[in-house]
Order: C-alpha cells, then structure tokens, then sequence
C-alpha cells in the first residue's frame, strides 16, 4: 500500500527538470511534477494545483475538497496515537 499525502503547489523552482514547491501541513518541500504535466497542463499551469505527493513526486492532481478531507482523516489517524 502506498499513502499520497495531499499538497499544493506553490511555485515551480525548474522547469527544465519539472521541480515545484508543494506546502504539505504547513510544510514546504520540492517534488517531481513529471507524472502531472503534459501539452495541456505544462509546468507554469501548476501553480495553486493540489496534488497527491508520495516519495518526492506528485502522483496526481486532486481537487481541494478531496485534499481537505484526507487532511482531516489523517489529523483524526495520528490523533489516536
């Protein structure tokens, strides 16, 4: 099983190589955004996208209500701990 862990993308620091910024939690972190840009969605566009980040590269683009909602449920899962 793998976890992606929500973020959004907050600038791109290389286009060349498809870095960005992504804040998760407050956290910012640079990841791979190759898996999420194409001709129709190309780096400049990412910018405010939210995303599913696991091992340093952004999965997918998900909406900003899925991204709170496994924000919440991961507050909730470290919470019983």
């Amino acid at each position: 099983m793998c976890l992606g862990i929500p973020g959004q993308i907050t600038e791109i620091t290389n286009i060349e190589y498809k870095l960005a910024m992504v804040n998760v939690g407050g956290v910012k972190r640079q990841v791979n955004i190759a898996c999420i840009v194409d001709e129709e969605h190309p780096p400049e566009k990412c910018i405010g996208d939210w995303v599913l980040v696991h091992v340093g590269f952004a999965m997918n683009r998900i909406n900003e209500q899925e991204a709170a909602e496994t924000l919440q449920l991961l507050q909730e899962i470290a919470a019983l701990h």
